[in-house]
């Protein structure tokens, strides 16, 4: 194994659990409680958003040396945009049901605040394939935390999966699950979830610092 491949990985992995935009930075919050009522419009959120990341950090790397510093914001919005425009039209071709599910918030993916950021604080000063990376581990970080919502939301208000029925006729469902309440209710759920890990980890951190310093 090369040296650079530990590295990569790192970058990659950096926005799947490390750095996560869903539970740990909490960006992206409109699509994030808009659209996870079912299971398939957050993946299809996530992978569109994660597909815009990628082409656009990519350009924006390639671009960094030749971008005047006073014009950068408008030309890593115009290069968001494009890929959005792409991604919008690549929806609506594939299914109709879909872009109307996820309605606007496909071209507010322009300024969503994970794709400006990764432009400005990564693909900007580093070489096209570490920012490609780095955004690739954030897109499939956003992928998972929409699907982590989605997921519960649409098993608890719908007693369905993927549109496949998992309860039978006598399940009721939480109506409130696929409201916007139900949204904020999941997020903080999960939130607290990863909250109580990481107190958990840094327990067993110092519990076993402490026998170290025993020993």
């Amino acid at each position: 194994m090369s040296a650079a491949a530990p590295q990569t990985w790192d970058e990659f992995m950096e926005g799947v659990w490390k750095q996560n935009p869903t539970f740990v930075m909490i960006l992206g919050m409109c699509p994030t409680l808009a659209v996870t009522v079912s299971a398939i419009n957050a993946i299809s959120m996530g992978l569109s958003t994660a597909l815009v990341l990628i082409a656009s950090c990519g350009l924006v790397s390639m671009m960094r040396n030749v971008t005047p510093k006073e014009v950068r914001i408008a030309v890593y919005i115009v290069i968001i945009a494009t890929f959005v425009t792409a991604v919008d039209y690549a929806i609506q071709a594939i299914s109709l049901a879909l872009y109307d599910a996820l309605g606007a918030f496909i071209q507010l993916i322009v300024v969503n605040c994970i794709i400006l950021g990764r432009a400005e604080a990564h693909a900007a000063k580093n070489p096209p394939w570490p920012a490609m990376v780095n955004a690739a581990g954030m897109g499939v970080g956003f992928t998972i935390g929409l699907l982590a919502l989605g997921v519960v939301r649409e098993i608890l208000g719908a007693g369905t999966l993927f549109g496949i029925s998992l309860f039978g006729v006598g399940f009721q469902p939480w109506v409130i699950m696929v409201l916007p309440p139900g949204g904020f209710f999941v997020l903080g759920a999960w939130l607290l979830f990863f909250s109580w890990l990481e107190r958990r980890k840094l327990r067993r951190q110092s519990s076993a610092t402490e026998v170290a310093h025993h020993v």
